[in-house]
This record gives C-alpha cells, structure tokens and sequence, in this order.
C-alpha cells in the first residue's frame, strides 16, 4: 500500500537520499563575499584618489576619468562571459583564477610609472575581477537551500552596503596616512594579503563543481558589445582633448551601427540554435526594454554625480583625500535608509520608483544652490542625505521591475544583461558628467560643478519620464507568464 510511504523506516530512507548540506558553506561565503568586496572597493577608490594620482604620475584630466572607465568598461567584457566560463571550467577554478589575476592587476596599479601603465593594470583588474565575481552567485545555489539560501544572499545588501559606504573613506585615509611611503600605492597594495588570503580560504572552503562542456562561449556576441560600448565611452572621455574633430563624432554613430550587428547576431545565433549571450526575444518585450532605458540613464546619473562630487571636493573645495571620503557618508547612509524603505512601500511598484526620482532630483539641485568655494562638509549633509535616499528608492526596486515581465526561461539572460547595462552606464555617466565638468573652460571649479549637476537633475528627471514606460507593480520572475 501507498500508505507505507509515512512509515519511519521509508521517512528515513527518503531523508537519506536527500543531500547533505555543504560542511564548509558559511565560511565559503565569507570566502565569497570577500571577492565581491574586494572587487566593489577598487571601482569606488579611483575617484578619491585620482588627483593624486594624476599630480604622481602625470597626464591629462582624462586620465582621471580612464581610471574608472576602464576598469567598468573590462568589467563589462568580462561580466558578459564570466558566468558561462564558471559553468564550463568549474567555478571553484574560475573564482581562483579570477582571484589571482586580480591581485596581480593590484600589483600592476601599485608599482604604475605611467598614466598608460596605470590605466592598463586596470583593464587587467576588471577582467580578472569579472571571472572571480559572478561564480559566487553559482556556488551559493550549490552550497544553500530554502531559508539558508535567503540568509547568506541577505548579507549581500548589508556587505555591500558597508563597502559602498567605507571604499572611500579608506582610500582617503590610505593616501593621506602615506603608509611606509606608499601614498595612493597603498590602495591597491592592500588587496595584496586580503586577496593571498581569499585565495588560501577559497582553496580550502569552497566547493568543487562539475564542468560542464557542453556549454560554449560566444565570444563574437562579447566583443561587439565591448566594442559598441568602448565606441561611445572612448569619443565621450577624448573629444575634449582632440578638440571634438569630426571623426570622433563618426565614431559614435558607429556605435550604433555596432549595436545592430550585435542584436542581428544574437538573433541568427539563437536560430541556430547556439547560446546567445542575451535572449533575443527580450528586445520584444517593452517592459525590458524600459528597463534598459530607465537603467541606463539612471546609472549613468549616479555614477557620474558621484566621480564629478568627488573630484570637486578636492579641486574645488581643496579637501583632502579622507576629508572628501568622509564628506560622501551622508549619501551612502540616505542610500541604505531608502533601500531600506523600499520593502515597506514595495506593493507600489514603479510609484516607488518615480518618487525616488523626484527626491533625488530635488537632492541635486538644493546641493548645486549651496555649492561656493568656502561650503563644508556639514552643509553638504543634508542635501546629500536628501539625494541618497533618493537614490535608494530607485535602485531599491529597479531590478525587480524590470524583471517583471519577463518569462522565467529569460530570467538569466535578463539579470545578466541588466547587470552588465549597470556596469555600462557607470561608464558612461563617468565619460560624460566628467567631460561636462572638464570642459567648462575658463569656469572656476564651483561653475564648473553647478553645470554639471543641473545636467544630473535633468538626467534624473529623464529616469523618471522613462519609468512611466515600466510595468505598474512588481511581479515575481517566478510567476511571469
């Protein structure tokens, strides 16, 4: 009988078949979330100390901006293909591939003699840490189950969120204590035993997984995206220099053309039934599509205003490196209290959104209105404040809505491409709002940042006119159909 199935000899021989969990998995997570600190840290720390930098080593004002630029841009091209390598050469040996190339690239930076050596090693970091990051997700699958698996992805938010909040406090203090004489060396040198030590616990914690050869990678699909991307970031950050000739405008209408030959190629190559790196039937869906739009813009807005604010403190307001760290806390905490908000006010959906919007824009533009050459960091808080929870009321729900009208067999391949479209439009916000500020000519630092964030306002203010464009309320991956 059926009923033999409740008995406690056949309850023990089902629980038995049942897989154990994973002995190693909390401290596997400790291992993993290093990397992803690590990681988060180096793209924050270049915007502290890039006038150091430039003042060490030399170069143009562009250099400044390569250095954040460059490493989002390799992010990017790696990001498109770092998951499919962990699937297919075993994320275990993926993450310490990715772990040691990323030290090395540290190595790189910290013993730089040149702006070119600088911004190389980089690109070198960005690559390496696009291989390291995305296998974490992967091995969390593996290694947690139900509500475990909710705990460890919930310490994400918190780690990440103290990163964002001390990266550049840290880089500040690193240069201005000038360590053994390192100066801005020292930002990179200090993920040389963090990263050793990631390492020596990755080898021994983290679980093995199988390869899995039957997946492949579509390399032509990554570097027309790269190179698309790099065809718009590249005229953005040097046609100040080269005086805007007429083929770095040719240049960028070139993206454009890049971008269709990606999207027929994703298209033949799903047709034939190969592994596109995005879903072409996702460019169909104007849901996603509004996504992409909103997510770009908004990236673009955050991240720019965030290098531009840094770099003014210092060569406007003449703040030290720590000073100019310290003086971005308030924004990181507003940050954390709207994300924070966000799961109370969720059944609103992209109301939520269109708020965040609104407070933000007001944030920039009462910060832009205080802004003279004897302002404080105190007088700063609250305008900050204002735009950092802002801010946290987009980011908060911006996947989610996104996601929301996408089938579950396109769940992957839409997070993957919204994840990458983050990376891209940091890079472009830093591209433009760092020409903007550049560029303003016999303007003194101050005018030069007023411009600039009247361009953020408007660019915030776009995010919100393009979010009409989102689906009206959440709806879990899970449940699209």
């Amino acid at each position: 009988m059926t009923m033999t199935l409740d008995t406690p000899s056949a309850a023990t021989s089902e629980n038995a078949l049942e897989p154990k969990p994973y002995r190693w998995r909390w401290p596997a997570l400790f291992v993993i979330l290093t990397g992803s600190v690590m990681e988060l840290l180096d793209m924050t720390v270049t915007s502290i100390a890039g006038p150091v930098m430039r003042a060490s080593l030399g170069g143009g004002t562009s250099m400044i901006q390569w250095l954040g630029v460059a490493y989002t841009l390799a992010m990017v091209s790696g990001l498109l293909t770092g998951g499919r390598l962990g699937d297919i050469f075993g994320r275990k040996r993926m993450f310490l591939i990715g772990a040691i190339g990323f030290v090395a690239g540290s190595l790189l930076c910290a013993v730089a003699v040149s702006p070119e050596m600088l911004i190389a090693a980089r690109v070198v970091q960005g690559l390496f840490g696009a291989a390291m990051v995305p296998q974490g997700l992967g091995m969390m699958k593996e290694m947690f189950a139900g509500k475990e698996l909710q705990s460890a992805f919930g310490m994400f938010g918190p780690v990440m969120g103290l990163a964002a909040v001390g990266g550049p406090i840290l880089a500040g203090w690193l240069v201005d204590a000038d360590l053994f004489g390192t100066g801005w060396r020292m930002i990179f040198l200090i993920n040389l035993p963090i990263g050793a030590l990631a390492v020596a616990a990755a080898l021994k914690f983290l679980p093995e997984s199988r390869p899995g050869g039957s997946l492949k990678l579509d390399i032509p699909g990554a570097l027309l995206a790269t190179t698309g991307a790099l065809l718009i970031v590249f005229p953005l950050v040097q046609g100040r220099e080269y005086g805007w000739p007429l083929w770095i405008f040719a240049m960028m209408a070139a993206a454009v053309v890049v971008f269709g030959v990606f999207a027929w190629f994703e298209k033949r190559k799903s047709r034939r039934g190969g592994d596109p790196l995005v879903e072409p039937g996702l460019f169909r869906k104007r849901s996603f599509l509004a996504g992409m739009a909103t997510g770009t813009i908004y990236f673009a807005a955050f991240s720019g205003f965030g290098f531009v604010f840094a770099l003014y403190l210092q060569l406007g307001l003449g703040f030290s490196p720590l000073k100019a760290g310290l003086s971005g806390v308030p924004m990181s905490l507003g940050m954390i209290v709207g994300m924070g908000l966000v799961q109370a006010v969720r059944k609103h959906g992209r109301k939520v959104l269109h708020t965040g919007a609104l407070i933000m824009a007001a944030g920039v533009v009462a910060l832009l209105l205080i802004l003279g050459p004897e302002t404080g960091p105190w007088q700063l808080a609250p305008a900050l404040l204002v735009v950092g929870v802002g801010s946290g009321l987009i980011m908060g729900p911006y996947f989610e809505i996104a996601l929301s009208g996408v089938e579950p067999s396109e769940a992957g391949s839409a997070s993957g491409a919204l994840t990458s479209l983050q990376q891209v439009g940091g890079a472009l916000g830093m591209a433009l709002l760092g020409t903007v500020f550049f560029d303003a000519g016999t303007a003194g630092p101050t005018d030069a940042a007023q411009r600039t964030f009247w361009v953020v306002a408007v660019m915030v203010l776009l995010t919100f006119a393009v979010g009409f464009l989102l689906p009206k309320r959440i709806r879990d991956v899970e449940s699209a159909g």
